[in-house]
């Protein structure tokens, strides 16, 4: 059934921001309110929702219908100009015609029924829970799913993979399309961390090659002869034996460089011992090949001493340059670790060396730099290898990149592969399921429309407005009102009030046969329609305050009608499908709203529409109708005092101590102070009895007065208190819904 589910009202009259939602309206309900409650704001906005921007109504299957509202408007906009636009009815048909069409709007009625049946399959009760509501929660769980599983399991590793797709809805969306389509080659997940560190860290930088060291001079050096060679002089000259008895060739060999030409004095003992055959074997002992070993030894130490320590600046400037480069291969720990080896082993040839030209008949072995020069060889050479691969990337760093978040997604897809394919063939069921459902629903809407065209036709042939008018005068001569009626205004299609004498009646009828004469128009209206073609239109109608001005006697008629009404709506006869009434009046609510024994079909829903501190609330009482009667009323203002404020509280809980005690007990306020056992009770119901009628009978010189919460609770316990000491505690616990201890 189509029908109205909820209405918002906000930011209107005496709504304020937050205002009211009246949620879970059913086939038929009651509001009701005392007058300048806002129930007129609310009838106004459910016949022109458009014009009150602020506020909201939702329909049941999404299908709204037409809102026929009986309200002041409503009169004055059809009683206002002396005509009255025509009802039409199904009037001067014959049986068969009447039962085709009502055979055909069955038809209609039961397609309606069918689709509203498969719409809810598809919608659900609440737009939720049908087959799209389930496929948007399977398409939401899965969402949540993927990001739990996938995204934040891999955020921090693959990020770089995800740009575009940092939203949950984004991400479900790129997982389905990589798993469909993703043609990428499988690689671990090792594999795609590694490279992830490169590309998907800082953009990476071209990186410079490491210079390779030269080294084979220094190693043709440091393995050269010379060094174990003995370098003394000429073995057959008189002078060596001694030199050679003594192992003073090196001593010797120093002590020459102070011979003076001209000079006689021995340079070692300083005496003139120095002649031209002493000199004459010197020389001859230290001969062509002793110069040419130590003039070789000499220049060798020379040249390495250079070539390694030009080689050790340069090794130590590659150290320096790759701790400063922040995207640096090589490993630096090991590099730093073989050049400080190399350095200590250099200083110690350098010793050797020394020593050696010092002494060259002395025998030395070089430490061997082969080993260390070949690790940091290999190791520059091992980092250049890295370089090159990393300046591959750079030089194809859009290529790699794109590949690399292929093989993520690929992997993804991979490893979430089991729940993605569960997702897709629940979801293609509920597709298939949606898709068969709209077709129906199509097909059956086209049956529909053209079921409702042959109506209207059917009926445009037989519709009249005479039917309206006998129905009214009928109703009106049965209730008494016999000075008037309705006839045919001279304009073809219009109503009008006409007197016995045939006077035109409209202006001079009372405000009570306005309202009834108007409201028996409205109940034609809402079972015909103002044209042909609307007289089988679906509608709801919305009652406010049906009942003003009209005696007790038309009250009741009102109520019997509009019984009559619910009784149909409920049954799903006629084209009425939901009911809103609002009203103030407490006896016509507890009319129109009893059921007695005819309880079958849908509850109906209760509300209370109060207005405090010039604000309107309401509250929702379900299945359950918080009208019985003004006294039990009275009982309920109590209870829900803090819900006005307190504001009527006084004068609430006076009206219920007159009516319990002195008007059905006779019971006066003397009688009711002297219930108490000692003074000071008695002065605390006094002053309760003053407060209340002060509160009731006196006029204030302020506008308002608003009371503390803490002063009416203290009454409120003494107004308890009274029922207590007058034995009427039963009574007070009754009405206030207190239940009683049945052992007490």
């Amino acid at each position: 059934v189509v029908m109205i589910e909820s209405i918002t009202i906000k930011n209107v009259a005496t709504y304020d921001n937050v205002g009211i939602q009246i949620n879970d309206l059913k086939k038929v309900n009651f509001i009701y309110g005392a007058n300048a409650s806002g129930k007129t704001t609310i009838s106004n906005f459910l016949v022109k929702p458009e014009s009150f921007a602020n506020c909201s109504l939702t329909w049941k299957n999404a299908q709204e219908l037409t809102v026929l509202a009986y309200n002041k408007d409503f009169r004055d906009k059809n009683f206002g100009n002396g005509k009255i636009a025509g009802v039409f009815t199904l009037g001067e048909a014959t049986k068969e015609q009447k039962q085709i069409i009502e055979d055909k709007a069955l038809e209609l009625k039961k397609k309606k029924a069918d689709g509203d049946g498969k719409k809810e399959t598809l919608e659900g009760q609440d737009g939720r829970s049908g087959l799209r509501g389930q496929k948007q929660a399977l398409i939401d769980h899965f969402k949540e799913t993927s990001w739990t599983k996938i995204y934040k399991k891999y955020e921090t590793d693959f990020k770089g993979a995800f740009g575009g797709c940092s939203q949950k809805e984004s991400f479900k969306d790129k997982l389905l399309q990589e798993f469909e389509n993703n043609k990428t080659g499988l690689k671990t997940l090792d594999e795609l961390k590694e490279k992830a560190k490169t590309i998907f860290g800082e953009q990476p930088q071209w990186i410079d090659a490491i210079s390779l060291i030269s080294s084979e001079r220094i190693l043709e050096i440091n393995d050269h002869p010379i060094w174990k060679k003995i370098i003394v002089g000429k073995a057959d000259v008189d002078i060596a034996k001694l030199i050679q008895k003594l192992n003073i060739n090196d001593w010797v060999n120093q002590g020459r460089i102070y011979l003076q030409a001209e000079d006689n004095i021995c340079p070692f003992c300083q005496k003139q011992t120095i002649t031209d055959e002493f000199r004459k074997q010197l020389d001859s002992f230290f001969d062509e090949t002793y110069i040419s070993d130590i003039k070789s030894l000499k220049e060798l130490k020379q040249e390495y001493n250079s070539l390694t320590q030009n080689l050790i600046n340069e090794l130590n400037i590659i150290e320096t340059n790759q701790k400063n480069l922040k995207n640096s291969q090589l490993d630096i720990d090991k590099y730093s670790a073989y050049l400080k080896t190399l350095i200590s082993q250099n200083m110690t040839n350098v010793e050797l060396l020394s020593n050696k030209e010092k002494e060259p008949s002395r025998s030395i072995e070089l430490v061997s730099l082969k080993e260390q020069l070949n690790l940091i060889a290999k190791l520059i050479t091992d980092t250049n290898t890295k370089i090159q691969k990393h300046n591959d990337i750079v030089n194809n760093f859009n290529t790699e990149k794109n590949t690399l978040i292929s093989s993520v997604w690929k992997f993804l897809c991979e490893d979430f592969k089991d729940d993605i394919q569960q997702f897709l063939t629940n979801k293609n069921g509920l597709e298939k399921g949606i898709s068969n459902l709209e077709s129906q629903l199509k097909i059956m809407g086209e049956e529909s429309d053209k079921l409702d065209q042959e109506i209207k036709e059917l009926s445009k042939n037989v519709t009249s407005i005479q039917p309206a008018i006998d129905e009214i005068n009928r109703l009106l001569k049965s209730y008494g009102f016999l000075n008037f009626s309705i006839v045919p205004a001279t304009e073809k299609g219009f109503y009008q009030i006409q007197r016995e004498d045939g006077t035109i009646a409209e202006r001079t009828l009372s405000e009570g046969e306005i309202t009834f004469i108007t409201f028996l128009y409205y109940l034609q209206l809402a079972k015909g329609g103002v044209s042909e073609e609307t007289v089988n239109e679906e509608r709801i109608l919305v009652l406010d305050d049906p009942i003003s001005s009209l005696d007790s006697n038309v009250l009741f008629i009102v109520s019997t009608l509009i019984k009559e009404i619910i009784t149909s709506i409920k049954e799903d006869n006629g084209n009425i499908r939901q009911l809103i009434l609002l009203t103030h009046n407490i006896y016509f609510h507890k009319e129109v709203s009893y059921e007695g024994l005819n309880r079958k079909g849908e509850k109906s829903q209760f509300w209370i529409l109060r207005k405090n501190l010039k604000q309107s609330t309401i509250q929702f009482y379900g299945e359950t109708n918080p009208i019985q009667s003004s006294y039990e009323l009275l009982w309920r203002e109590v209870k829900e005092w803090k819900k006005n404020s307190g504001i009527t509280i006084q004068n609430t809980m006076r009206r219920i101590l007159e009516n319990f005690f002195s008007i059905l007990g006779n019971k006066r306020d003397h009688f009711l102070i002297h219930k108490f056992d000692n003074q000071e009770e008695r002065d605390i119901c006094r002053s309760l009895l003053s407060w209340i009628n002060e509160g009731s009978h006196t006029l204030n010189d302020d506008l308002f007065i608003e009371v503390p919460d803490g002063m009416i609770e203290k009454y409120l316990a003494v107004f308890r208190d009274i029922f207590t000491h007058t034995e009427n505690s039963g009574h007070y616990n009754m009405m206030m819904g207190i239940e009683q201890d049945p052992n007490v």
